[in-house]
């Protein structure tokens, strides 16, 4: 009877010890995925922030590494471009056509406001940004610019990387005139650079710009109730 007795109490704790280290096993897993996804967004902040400043300074080589193999960039009306090198040529173009900036130019991308969302499987996410662009040429023109960014990313090898980069640009306008001045369409063109190297595929949307009003899709849901953001162009 002693011996049952044992036996029972035996079978009892090995339950209780088998259930006591599935509970430790799962909130493990937990930590670990919480780890993860805070130090993806880290990481994803470190990398967008890391292209505005080789962008700022036209080191266009070191902007598209920061991109995968088959990534790609959208601004504006220009279309969308693909793959590293074709990113590369195409900033470079943008911007003087040569390897660093011109003689006075200015070309800061200033990027505020992220949002960062990591996918459950911690291997992809989206991030919504704003863009704040202040450009221009010594004693030729200036220019402020306004858009949001509406990007995607995947985690390659452990290392988080661009897939795509879109930025909705909501108004270009000259520094002295301003954005109050502009008249419709006249804040958002088709550069010059993408004329003389077309893209790869034609723009995916089509832009209302200021003095219209445009929300750029959300990719993210409602951090809160966890249902799709409606907001549309």
């Amino acid at each position: 009877m002693r011996r049952m007795i044992l036996i029972g109490m035996v079978c009892a704790l090995a339950q209780q010890a088998a259930h006591a280290q599935r509970g430790i096993e799962a909130e493990i897993d937990a930590l670990t995925a919480r780890v993860e996804k805070l130090e993806g967004t880290r990481a994803i902040k470190k990398l967008q922030r890391a292209f505005g400043f080789y962008v700022d300074r036209g080191l266009w080589g070191e902007a598209a590494d920061l991109f995968t193999d088959d990534g790609t960039i959208e601004i504006g009306l220009d279309g969308v471009y693909v793959g590293k090198a074709r990113i590369k040529e195409y900033l470079q173009r943008l911007h003087g056509g040569q390897e660093g900036l011109i003689y006075g130019q200015l070309n800061e991308w200033v990027t505020l406001q992220p949002a960062v969302f990591i996918s459950a499987d911690g291997r992809s996410a989206t991030a919504r940004w704003r863009d704040h662009g202040m450009l221009g040429q010594y004693k030729q023109h200036a220019e402020w610019r306004d858009g949001i960014y509406e990007n995607t990313y995947v985690k390659e090898n452990g290392v988080w990387k661009i897939k795509s980069m879109h930025l909705y640009i909501n108004f270009v306008a000259p520094y002295e005139k301003g954005w109050a001045r502009l008249k419709p369409g006249e804040g958002l063109t088709r550069s010059e650079a993408s004329r003389q190297f077309p893209p790869d595929r034609e723009p995916t949307v089509h832009y209302r710009p200021f003095p219209e009003t445009q929300v750029p899709p959300f990719q993210a849901p409602n951090p809160v109730t966890g249902k799709p953001v409606k907001g549309a162009l």
